[in-house]
């Protein structure tokens, strides 16, 4: 459900193609008021989801699932119109979303339900289980360069786990959040289990404090600083996402052919608009020329540009281009050289591709995310401090290794200080719904995706049910001596010489 119908004498803001300036559509911007009635409306819809239990729950989601495929080119236009990336990426970025609302569906279930734990010797005469019961209410807020997947990742997640969701999208991105209401509703349920409510930085701040149960947020490090500042007044436990500065890591024995084609899609894809794209590569340095003189082969062959066929599209986010530009600034006053582009790469709409090389590892471009199509490739002796310079960052998101040997790519894998690493592939970890998607640092905190991402979004109850009187009665205020005697000697016998 669309809470914040457009209102013609209120405030309202345009949504605008990135390739050309046109004017999309007009939205209102959402004020306390209609967020807090959304959020309202949002506990009795969330009623009446825990109502419906698992096997309905699984049911509405499956058939909210076939409703997004069966229009999938309606919504992948909708994605290119307000982010400029070409049709073919929107696409993909449909399908990935629907495979994880097919499996928070179908799981939710299973990772939820109340399981039996152990009681251990001393609680013996309890049963003891766990449970997880849903917030309540979730507030999403989303961002702009994955307006379906990204936040997908959270509303599928929080609905199978048996919240109803309020969802701010970025304003670059609002009709993509207004559709995803929209499809729903159309599935003829009595409850808006999503309800999209538009607006700019002041609708998101009134999310926070509109008294949601939970809110998870998708952007800058800085941003989300402010939601969790935000959110404390009321102590609305959150989750972050904070962007990164992912490394590749490619060894002396990697496939330089796969690993330049993966790098290549990482680095350039979406125009560089990544949270976990690759921003730098750490190669071996006896492979760092022949790798690099395969990456810019690929590279000078893509074709940035606002068609159909380009191989990305403008920057969606136009405050961005003057990073970009300061970043390849920095790093080639201080040494770095630009083997593919340069400063005058960066154009008003479209970067087009830059690739530097032996930038100091203090620079700008290694340091800050950088968020377009350039990356910066340094020479490492070997991939162990390939991994010490990789995780010389206040990020901790993803990372990628590729190696001739799986075995070592696992073990470095685990010196990674990141949430996520791919061995011989980059993102494969995004694709695979059983998989927590997250970071640490100014990369945020929390997981969305698998298990994990179902259980980030319900509390954990403990219960315990007394099967007969226990032979130790320590829960007492009159304990029996013959009882605290046992339990001096279990500690000295067994728990001291476990």
């Amino acid at each position: 459900m669309t809470t914040t119908e457009p209102d013609k004498t209120g405030p309202s803001f345009a949504s605008l193609d990135p390739r050309d300036g046109t004017v999309l559509a007009e939205y209102p911007i959402a004020g306390p008021e209609e967020v807090g009635l959304a959020v309202e409306r949002a506990r009795a819809a969330a009623r009446w989801w825990r109502g419906q239990g698992p096997r309905g729950r699984r049911a509405w989601l499956l058939e909210y699932k076939r409703a997004i495929s069966s229009r999938a080119q309606e919504l992948a236009s909708l994605i290119s119109a307000e982010t400029g990336k070409p049709d073919e990426d929107a696409t993909l970025e449909v399908m990935l979303a629907v495979s994880h609302l097919e499996w928070a569906a179908k799981n939710a279930d299973k990772v939820l339900r109340r399981r039996a734990v152990s009681a251990g010797l001393l609680m013996a005469n309890q049963a003891a289980y766990v449970e997880y019961q849903p917030y309540g209410v979730v507030g999403a807020i989303g961002p702009w360069n994955y307006p379906v997947f990204t936040p997908m990742g959270t509303l599928s997640y929080a609905m199978a786990a048996g919240n109803a969701v309020v969802f701010k999208p970025s304003e670059l991105t609002p009709g993509v959040g207004v559709w995803l209401a929209e499809v729903w509703d159309s599935l003829g349920a009595s409850q808006p289990l999503i309800q999209t409510i538009t607006g700019d930085g002041s609708t998101g701040n009134a999310l926070c404090r509109a008294g949601v149960d939970k809110l998870a947020f998708t952007g800058s490090a800085a941003t989300g600083r402010k939601v969790m500042a935000a959110c404390a007044e009321t102590l609305t436990p959150v989750v972050i996402e904070g962007g990164g500065k992912d490394a590749l890591l490619v060894d002396r024995d990697a496939d330089l052919d796969a690993a330049a084609d993966q790098a290549v899609f990482g680095a350039m894809g979406n125009a560089g608009q990544t949270c976990a794209g690759v921003e730098r590569i750490y190669v071996h340095e006896d492979v760092k020329d022949a790798f690099v003189g395969k990456f810019t082969a690929r590279v000078r062959a893509l074709t940035p540009g606002s068609s159909i066929t380009s191989s990305y599209g403008p920057m969606t986010l136009p405050a961005q281009v003057d990073i970009i530009r300061r970043h390849v600034e920095d790093a080639i006053s201080r040494g770095g050289k630009a083997v593919v582009g340069g400063e005058d790469s960066v154009g008003e709409k479209i970067v087009e591709p830059v690739v530097l090389v032996d930038v100091p590892e203090d620079s700008s471009a290694v340091t800050e995310e950088t968020f377009g199509p350039t990356v910066v490739i340094n020479p490492v002796a070997d991939l162990e401090e390939g991994v010490e310079k990789a995780n010389a960052t206040s990020y901790g998101l993803g990372g990628s290794i590729f190696t001739g040997d799986r075995r070592r790519g696992l073990a470095l894998a685990e010196k990674l200080d990141v949430g996520m690493v791919s061995i011989n592939s980059f993102l494969a970890f995004a694709g695979i719904p059983a998989l927590p998607f997250g970071g640490s640092g100014d990369s945020g905190f929390g997981r969305i995706h698998g298990a994990d991402g179902l259980r980030e979004f319900a509390r954990p109850k403990a219960i315990t049910a007394q099967k007969f009187s226990a032979p130790l009665n320590l829960m007492t205020m009159t304990r029996k001596p013959r009882d605290i005697k046992i339990v001096k000697w279990m500690l000295a016998n067994v728990q001291g010489k476990l």
